[in-house]
């Protein structure tokens, strides 16, 4: 059996062509969508940061050559059908040609309207989004928000739930139940994303401090 019967080699379209999706390898945000050929790829593969074909000026580019805000490759993947790379990469400044950090910042409406404004709900996953809620909620409280009565209660009562909710997880982990274990945790979560949003210490801080610390001892040097 052959290469090409394995599948093993990537599909192009007629053009040459095949689509990179580049994602945050932090926290999963998709930053953009370009189009490399087997010379793009190639290039991404040998420099480890991000090359693309651009199709309307029928020439190679690096992503950020002229700006600096280039994209360092942590991962490729492919597709099963082998017609669609994803490329996971840690940006260096804004991705977007607009100064936004993704392209992916406009949303469309049940209509299938365009929005107007720049929403930023593209923006990674559920942590994030209700990090940005625990923002909203202490910018603008609202009236029977938990969020908001929390902030009001101020520091204390943030961190006296965090402790709550981690003898919690114990207790939870000690009864070997999958479903408490779950729901606990995700309490735990939650109040820790809060005593982040009490300090305004956003989400991107702590993945930067894991990325630090990935594929490294965990134990930490003495001082």
């Amino acid at each position: 059996m052959g290469q090409q019967d394995r599948g093993t080699t990537f599909k192009f379209d007629e053009q040459g062509l095949i689509p990179a999706v580049v994602q945050d390898w932090l926290d999963g945000t998709v930053l953009m969508v370009g189009y490399m050929n087997q010379e793009a790829l190639s290039q991404t593969l040998a420099t480890k940061t991000v090359h693309f074909w651009s199709r309307s000026r029928k020439k190679l580019w690096e992503k950020g050559e002229t700006s600096g805000n280039k994209l360092h490759v942590k991962a490729l993947f492919v597709d099963c059908d082998r017609d669609t790379i994803l490329v996971k990469a840690q940006p260096v400044g804004p991705t977007c040609h607009t100064g936004e950090r993704a392209c992916f910042f406009t949303a469309i409406d049940a209509q299938g309207r365009i929005e107007s404004d720049k929403t930023g709900d593209a923006a990674a996953g559920i942590l994030e989004a209700v990090a940005r809620t625990i923002e909203d909620r202490k910018a603008h409280p609202q009236q029977g928000s938990y969020t908001t009565k929390l902030f009001e209660g101020g520091q204390d009562k943030i961190l006296k739930k965090v402790a709550e909710e981690a003898g919690e997880v114990l207790l939870a982990s000690k009864g070997g139940k999958r479903d408490e274990i779950v729901y606990e945790v995700t309490d735990l979560f939650f109040h820790t994303l809060m005593v982040l949003g009490y300090h305004d210490v956003p989400l991107q801080a702590i993945y930067e401090e894991l990325a630090k610390r990935f594929g490294k001892s965990g134990l930490r040097p003495e001082k």
